[in-house]
């Protein structure tokens, strides 16, 4: 035959079309013609091939394949039918399907071609199998060539890929030829054919895949099925009754796919299928042969082959039902070998294989493991240094671990109960299984997690057969879970993202596994897992599916947190509280994934919460009669069973409702849809398990019953609507979950809720945090009323947090909007006051001008100053804090305690804070705040008026900071009510600290508001009549400055002229010199027709003010004398005329040349008055003061020489003798040279001693006190006067009696003072007397200066006294 390929194809298609018309021509040739085609069974191209197999065909249909070489042909076939694709992913299956089986047919390729002709591999087994099948159904005579050489096929490697096409083929001849006991003859009678454990083996490892192609596992459990009899008899029914099960849950292949666990449910009932029919068969001889059937069967498969991993659990389940421990553990020394454990699906099947087998043979798996365990070799140390020179070594070392660590965890979970408790406490007790936990591979973590999980599920399953026992050192395992969940130091970004996440799975998986089993969480352990998983919540969105199967596992682990750390309701409320809070910062994150796991965790662990806590439900969830429940009620039994019932049940008060539904209140204003769904969910479970729990005896609603269910219910009515996806207003649905909250809320709840909704206002999302306020102001709207004042308080506090950390303009405003609310439905005192102790910590504590964004107490101010029914409150509160004014000591009244901080009184700061409020509130309340401040326009200025002395008390102390804020305030008031000229008063005498200046000041302001505002004058004063019995000094005076300063425009008040007369004269006695001035000013300054009407009272006061200690007092005093005694009545003057007389003799030696000048004025206005009933008193007190005036004409001070020479005048006609009055009329009298001044003292003597010699003893005795005058012109003019007295006098008694004494003064001036014209003086009036006596009289004078001295001084003592 032609060797070229195209030739051959040729050939062999001419063949296919020939010989079923030439069948009986070539009937003699057939033996020729078959041997030619077995020669072309080692052709490699694929059109060949084809060819060649559709000749087989049509030669099987005509009889010609008989014998051995029809079952060559068959085989042929049989390998084209498990030729596997050339392309992709298929190309190493091709390499394994051309290596040889050792059989007689070598079937080598040396070429390979894809597609040759139009023919691909794919077309060509698609022929073969078709081929096969139709040889099978349609040429009986082909049943002795196939049967039971079919069977021959299923085993061999090679012929793996056409197992489904033979198994059909097998079943089709099963059904027609209904063999019946015949297969089993037909079998027996070929050695070759393999035997029923064989095929049973092959057979059930290769129903691994459920979605294989050509429904593999259908077929091959029709084969089953038909081949019954073959396998021992008692099988039959069995697998009659198994086998159409099996079937049907693999029958649609599109619906198991829908189960992500669907293969290892699959492989699960193979195992199961394995087991129960070796329990069925009872054969322990063929059981045994299965076994090594089973062994031969890992020759089949490579090792990455999935199938392997099912191959190890089928063997494993075998060892469990045989009792040869010898044989057991050859095997399982067997399936240890043949493992590759670097691949993780051939370590997790052996594991498993391993768990099975310690079912029935624990002790023996253990010391295979601990064989394995003790042969690594490797030390932590080792470890270490392999890291540096192998790391391939080191990764063998971790597949080793890993594979440990899943065998002793199958182990455990397969074990029986009855023995797993001492095999635990001594895997965990030695610590053996921290020996597995040095591993750096991402499976072999996995794997080392996995075990350490399925000792908890061995723990669980044995405490569900009745074995409770509790995890040794689970605390320890769970640690030993969190770190390896962790990334390594190492990993680097070879560390794939997936596998870590993977790992997180797993890990958290086993987390939950082992809280639930005993002993109970310790609350370190708790933190601790919390800690080392929460942070997933954060985690990407990338990949999703990934991502949300952790997130998942997250929350069962914190609901099995939940349901495990508590031992009765009030504890597991509070581990539900201590959990929910720690997610919260998830639940407000500005990432949209994160807040909805957040809400998502909270939403399952309200659920698990309900579940266990409201009744009907054991502690794992589990509803009616369980082992749970049995064994917690024995529990609880033994621990409550002596406590009431709120011990064992949560109360309402322990799920801290207000705090936690103000949490998702702002959720359900979330622009995301799903967490508003999630978190509208969140509030009815927390509002409907309330409901169902006990409330305390003191809890307090605010509606009846009904109402709250009727709330309840329309809640959950919107609830409904979200779930079913409805489309409705987002806004609309959360103003109805506000409305049910607002109504479902106790008092105590409600509270707690305003209490932190700071939190809530300050959320990350702009339109939930506008949500969060709507809800407050809706909540202290409907129920504000029954807020105390402490709830008030924490509620402003919070309100104000918010104002300040949030940074958006709107959301303030709509903030402190609340606040406004808050003030106006409840204690707008307390809202008032905790705004201001706010804004004084931030004055003390910043620079409030600079913060960025503004400050937010002002804005706060701002909003108080415009509202409608707020402004007036606000103001009046501002008003009455600083008319509670607190200075220093020295502000407070003779005998009068101090204390700063008493009752009553406020700190400088606070009043420096309510002065920056009544600023803002000038300048930012536009027409609401104006209209108030014109309302209150009397009782503000008046405030202002007082503070501004109280202001100018601390300026003197040093502190300047206060003045300069009221000035501010002040000008603001003047600009809000627009007093320009008041304003301009201010700038003119702005921070002046003197005395004088700022109660000038006062008077200022007080004259232009008695031009400007008469009508408002009448209100003020009566508020600043109040303020003179004020304690403080500095008010008082700021009191009495304006006032004086307002009865001079008595038509304004007239209907309270008499009152504010009484309140100056009665504080004309105040402790401070600068109240009784300005009252007595004040009353003076009144228009002259009322001080007429009132000249008795000012003329008592000013009697009294004379003999004041303070020098300005009696300034005034004497000069509010003059003013008064311009237009008083004789009638009024008489009673107190020598009272008067006497009292400016007295004032007319002080140093004050002001008083002086105006003692001496006043003595001359009462001159007139000294003709009346008193003339002869008053003329006296002339007399007396006479000689005093004649000194001071001359005095140092121009206006006192002035004064005097009026009075002189005055005061002349009441002396009665001519020569005076031609005395004051000399040039002498008004020179102010000292030389005619003289003359006229002289002139002045000799009128003495002509007209009045009377009363020159009088006189001399006062000119002789003046000679110790503190002046020294005044004493010069003594001197000079003296001596020229006694030098005119006639008298011989006057001279005997001074002219010694005054001598002998003379000379001790002379020689001790220290002043020119004192000596000077004295020479001349040493002249003068020894010019007018008889020498002898004064040369037999003695001289004794120390008495001379001594006279003068007591002269002088008792002229002071």
């Amino acid at each position: 035959m032609l060797k070229e390929e195209s030739l051959t194809f040729g050939a062999l298609s001419v063949l296919k079309h020939l010989l079923p018309r030439l069948s009986e021509a070539w009937h003699t040739k057939r033996p020729l013609l078959v041997e030619a085609v077995k020669h072309l069974l080692d052709e490699h191209n694929l059109a060949v091939r084809k060819a060649l197999a559709e000749l087989i065909v049509v030669m099987a249909s005509h009889c010609y394949l008989v014998g051995p070489p029809g079952e060559l042909f068959v085989e042929y076939l049989v390998r084209l039918c498990a030729m596997p694709d050339l392309d992709g992913d298929t190309n190493e299956k091709s390499k394994e399907f051309t290596q040889s089986t050792g059989t007689s047919y070598a079937f080598l390729y040396k070429k390979t071609e894809v597609k040759f002709g139009g023919v691909s591999p794919t077309d060509l087994r698609a022929i073969c199998e078709k081929g096969l099948l139709l040889i099978t159904v349609t040429v009986p005579e082909m049943e002795h060539v196939l049967w039971p050489f079919l069977l021959k096929m299923i085993i061999p490697r090679i012929y793996t890929g056409a197992v489904a096409t033979v198994c059909r083929c097998i079943s089709e001849l099963c059904r027609n030829k209904n063999l019946g006991d015949t297969i089993l003859s037909d079998g027996k009678a070929r050695s070759s054919i393999p035997n029923s454990e064989d095929l049973f083996a092959r057979l059930v490892v290769l129903l691994h895949n459920p979605l294989a192609r050509e429904q593999l596992v259908t077929h091959i459990l029709t084969v089953l099925y038909n081949l019954a009899s073959i396998f021992p008899k008692n099988i039959i029914l069995f697998w009659q009754d198994e086998i159409p099960k099996m079937k049907a849950y693999v029958s649609d292949p599109e619906d198991l796919k829908e189960d992500p666990l669907y293969q290892e449910t699959w492989d699960d009932m193979v195992i199961n299928f394995i087991a129960e029919s070796l329990d069925v068969i009872q054969d322990v001889d063929w059981v045994i042969s299965l076994g090594n059937s089973f062994s031969n069967q890992y020759e089949l498969y490579s090792s990455d082959d999935e199938h392997f991993a099912l191959l190890h659990r089928c063997l494993g389940i075998l060892l469990q039902k045989v009792h040869d421990r010898t044989y057991v553990r050859a095997k399982i020394d067997l399936m240890y070998v043949q493992a590759d454990i670097a691949l993780p699906v051939n370590r997790l099947g052996l594991a498993k294989a391993m768990g099975l087998v310690a079912t029935s043979h624990l002790d023996t798996v253990l010391d295979k493991l601990k064989d394995i365990l003790d042969n690594v070799g490797q030390s932590i140390f080792q470890r270490i240094l392999s890291f540096f020179s192998d790391r391939a070594k080191m990764e063998e070392s971790d597949d080793v671990h890993a594979s440990l660590a899943l065998m002793y965890g199958y182990a455990a979970k397969y074990a029986p109960s009855t023995v797993i408790e001492a095999r635990i406490d001594a895997l965990v007790g030695t610590d053996m299984l921290s020996r597995l936990l040095h591993v750096h591979h991402p499976t072999a973590k996995q794997a080392v997690i996995t075990a350490i999980g399925l000792l908890g599920q061995a723990v669980i399953g044995a405490a569900a057969c009745g074995k409770s026992f509790p995890l040794r050192k689970r605390d320890l395992l769970l640690d030993y879970i969190l770190t390896l969940m962790g990334r390594d130091d190492d990993d680097g970004l070879s560390d794939s993202n997936l596998e870590l996440l993977h790992t997180q799975c797993l890990a958290l998986s086993a987390c939950t596994t082992l809280i639930s089993v005993e002993p109970k969480l310790t609350v370190e352990t708790r933190n601790h897992v919390l800690k080392a998983t929460l942070g997933f919540f954060g985690l990407p969105n990338d990949p999703p599916d990934v991502i949300n199967g952790v997130i998942q596992h997250l929350i069962s682990l914190l609901c099995a947190i939940l349901v495990t750390s508590g031992e009765d309701g009030r504890s597991r409320a509070e581990q539900l509280l201590h959990i929910m809070r720690q997610i919260d910062p998830y639940v407000s994150s500005s990432v949209d994934h994160q807040r909805i796991r957040g809400c998502l965790a909270a939403q399952e662990m309200l659920l698990k919460f309900r579940t266990i806590c409201v009744g009907g439900y054991c502690s794992l969830g589990c509803q009616g009669d369980c082992t749970h429940s049995k064994k917690n009620e024995r529990g609880l039994h033994g621990n409550f069973s002596k406590l009431p019932s709120a011990f064992v049940s949560p109360s309402r008060d322990a799920l801290c409702l207000g705090e936690r539904i103000m949490l998702y209140i702002p959720r359900c204003a979330d622009p995301n849809p799903e967490a508003r769904k999630i978190s509208a969910q969140i509030i009815d479970l927390f509002f409907s398990i309330s409901m169902s729990l006990p409330r305390s005896a003191n809890s307090i609603y605010g509606l009846d019953i009904e109402s709250r269910y009727n709330a309840l219910s329309a809640l959950e009515d919107v609830i409904a609507i979200l779930r079913s996806d409805a489309s409705l207003d987002p806004s609309e649905v959360f103003n109805r979950i506000v409305s049910s909250v607002c109504i479902l809320f106790s008092k105590d709840e409600l509270v707690a809720a305003l209490h932190v909704s700071s939190t809530a206002i300050c959320d990350k999302i702009r339109l939930s945090a506008e949500g969060a306020v709507q809800a407050v102001t809706e909540f202290i709207t409907k129920r504000g009323n029954e807020l105390n004042e402490v709830d008030i308080s924490r509620t402003t506090q919070s309100l104000l947090s918010a104002a300040i950390h949030v940074t958006e303009k709107y959301l303030r405003q709509e903030t402190l909007n609340a606040i406004s609310s808050l003030a106006e439905k409840t204690s707008s005192r307390i809202v008032f006051n905790e705004v201001l102790a706010a804004a004084e910590r931030d004055i003390a504590t910043k620079d409030v001008s600079r913060l960025r964004g503004g400050w937010p107490i002002q804005d706060a101010f701002y909003v108080f100053s415009q509202h409608s029914v707020l402004a007036y409150s606000f103001l009046e509160h501002l008003t009455s804090i600083l008319n509670q004014t607190s200075v220093f000591q020295g502000d407070f009244g003779k005998g009068e305690n101090f204390n700063r901080f008493g009752e009553g009184h406020l700190e400088d700061n606070m009043l420096n804070t309510a002065v920056i409020a009544l600023t803002s509130f000038f300048r930012g309340g536009g027409k609401v705040g104006k209209r108030a401040v014109e309302q209150n326009y009397g009782s503000v200025l008046a405030t202002l008026l007082l503070h501004l002395g109280s202001c100018h008390s601390l300026a003197n102390a040093g502190q300047q900071e206060p003045l300069s804020t009221l000035l501010v305030a002040f000008n603001a008031f003047c600009e809000c009510v627009g007093d320009l000229e008041m304003g301009k008063i201010l700038a003119r005498n702005r921070e002046q600290n003197e005395e004088e200046a700022w109660t000038g000041l006062i008077g200022d302001l007080a004259g232009c508001i008695s031009i400007k505002r008469p009508k408002e004058v009448s209100a003020i004063c009566l508020i600043l009549g109040k303020s003179l019995d004020q304690p403080y000094r500095y008010l008082r005076e700021a009191a009495a400055a304006a006032l004086s300063e307002f009865v001079r425009f008595s038509d304004c008040i007239g209907s309270i002229l008499e009152l504010m007369v009484e309140g100056l004269c009665r504080h004309v006695s105040d402790d401070s010199p600068t109240v009784r001035r300005l009252c007595l000013r004040g009353l003076v300054q009144m228009p002259p027709v009322h001080v007429v009407q009132y000249t008795t009272q000012i003329l008592g006061v000013i009697v009294a003010l004379l003999d004041d200690p303070d020098e300005s007092v009696q300034l005034t005093a004497v000069s509010c004398l003059l003013t008064v005694l311009g237009s008083s009545s004789s009638d009024a003057v008489d009673p107190v005329l020598l009272s008067l007389s006497v009292r400016l003799r007295n004032l007319q030696m002080c140093m004050n040349a002001k008083i002086r000048a105006n003692a001496f004025s006043a003595l001359g206005a009462l001159s007139s008055y000294g003709s009346g009933r008193q003339h002869d008193a008053f003329l006296e007190q002339v007399h007396a003061a006479f000689p005093r005036l004649a000194l001071h004409l001359h005095d140092d001070d121009l206006g006192v020489r002035r004064a005097c020479r009026n009075t002189f005048k005055s005061i002349v006609p009441l002396l009665e003798f001519d020569g005076m009055a031609a005395l004051v009329n000399t040039h002498r009298f008004s020179s102010d040279h000292r030389s005619d001044y003289e003359d006229f003292l002289r002139d002045l003597a000799k009128q003495f001693t002509e007209h009045i010699p009377s009363l020159v003893d009088t006189y001399l005795a006062s000119i002789i006190q003046a000679f110790e005058a503190p002046w020294p012109v005044i004493q010069a003019n003594a001197i000079y006067l003296c001596s020229s007295v006694i030098s005119v006098a006639n008298d011989q008694h006057i001279s005997a009696l001074y002219h010694s004494q005054v001598f002998g003064m003379l000379v001790v001036k002379i020689i001790r003072s220290s002043d020119a014209i004192v000596r000077a003086t004295c020479s001349s009036a040493l002249g003068l007397l020894l010019k007018s006596t008889n020498p002898s009289s004064w040369k037999v004078a003695r001289l004794d200066p120390g008495n001379s001295i001594l006279a003068g001084s007591e002269s002088d003592s008792s002229r002071r006294t």
